[in-house]
């Protein structure tokens, strides 16, 4: 059976990297999308662990085959989604997550009907403008603009199937746990997954 493919999307400051990051230790069938940059690889990361580099000429051609699920252009470098890769993986039967913004969300659900997107929110502007501030690494104008930025993105909460707020962030994280738990317990996978055993039982 087909693992499933979540989407994980939030406002900067709302504490998804911290819980995607618990729910790939705690949960090994779990595994991060690697994606395609055209950017350079930075001190002690490596090709295939934390991203695919590829050329700019190689990423263009590649988006031109249709091989990306969902593709943007950030501060100059190139990010896509590998098609291939997550239909590969997901063959093994493993849980594909994907971290990604609301616009990358709605390109993945184009091509991916049944995706499983994921909302994670901070319990108010106050909380998430004092984690913007307490990260000592932007200006004023800078967290104004994040805040502005962040209630753009929260505004598309309704796109997705569940909604995480993060007010405490060991309760979130077995909010997070709990729905990847639920996903897998639906009707259609455990019958696939367990169909000579239900067979017997009926």
């Amino acid at each position: 059976m087909p693992g499933n493919l979540y989407i994980v999307s939030a406002p900067s400051g709302a504490g998804k990297t911290s819980l995607v990051k618990a729910l790939l230790e705690a949960d090994p069938k779990v595994h991060l999308s690697i994606s395609h940059t055209t950017r350079p690889p930075r001190p002690g990361e490596s090709n295939g662990r934390d991203y695919f580099f590829v050329s700019k000429e190689d990423f263009i051609e590649m988006e031109k085959k249709g091989e990306f699920l969902e593709s943007a252009h950030v501060h100059g470098n190139h990010y896509g989604t590998s098609r291939k890769w997550i239909e590969a993986e997901r063959m093994k039967g493993n849980d594909i997550l994907l971290e990604i913004d609301w616009q990358g969300a709605r390109q993945v659900r184009k091509l991916v009907s049944n995706t499983i997107g994921i909302f994670i929110l901070p319990p108010s502007i106050e909380a998430l403008r004092a984690r913007l501030t307490g990260r000592g690494q932007d200006s004023m104008d800078v967290i104004d603009r994040r805040v502005a930025a962040a209630r753009e993105e929260m505004a598309h909460v309704d796109e997705f199937d569940y909604v995480i707020i993060n007010d405490d962030m060991e309760e979130a994280k077995k909010d997070l746990s709990s729905i990847i738990r639920a996903e897998r317990l639906k009707k259609k996978i455990q019958i696939e997954a367990h169909r000579e055993m239900i067979k017997a039982l009926t």
